[in-house]
């Protein structure tokens, strides 16, 4: 395996990682959120289960094998109410799109085009759930800067 395939192949890994953990955050999201927002919350689930899929996949194409999802994940902060599941939503979003600019940095061709519109599917949902986004959604080091 060339060095550039194993970027690709580790950011890919990440990506489908970090998919894994916002489904598991949204089901979280979805029992919180009030009925206002319930459909969003489960248009989301479905655009991480549907992305969550396709990037196994890519593994497999890529030569490695999918980690599975772990049974449960850590949240970042508890959840008891819609406030923070809204807010929830928002982190969630904000750290697949750090993953997918990874990616798009790591891919070349289609992965990349892929992944830079999972970036901006991720921002976008980010910008909904926050009420506003950031100037460079996925470069952490440029949203700590504002």
């Amino acid at each position: 395996m060339s060095e550039e395939s194993d970027r690709a192949l580790t950011a890919v890994r990440a990506a489908l990682a970090a998919e894994h953990a916002a489904v598991y955050g949204y089901g979280v999201v979805g029992a919180r959120v009030g009925e206002a927002r319930g459909a969003e919350a489960g248009a989301a689930y479905g655009a991480h289960r549907a992305r969550r899929d396709t990037l196994a996949r890519t593994v497999r194409d890529l030569g490695g094998e999918p980690e599975p999802a772990a049974p449960a994940y850590a949240l970042p902060f508890p959840v008891p109410d819609e406030e923070a599941a809204v807010r929830l939503a928002a982190v969630l979003e904000d750290r697949i799109a750090g993953v997918y600019s990874d990616l798009v940095r790591a891919g070349g061709g289609a992965l990349r085009q892929e992944a830079a519109v999972a970036l901006r599917e991720a921002a976008v949902r980010s910008a909904r759930w926050r009420g506003g986004g950031v100037a460079f959604p996925g470069l952490a080091e440029r949203a700590q800067e504002q």
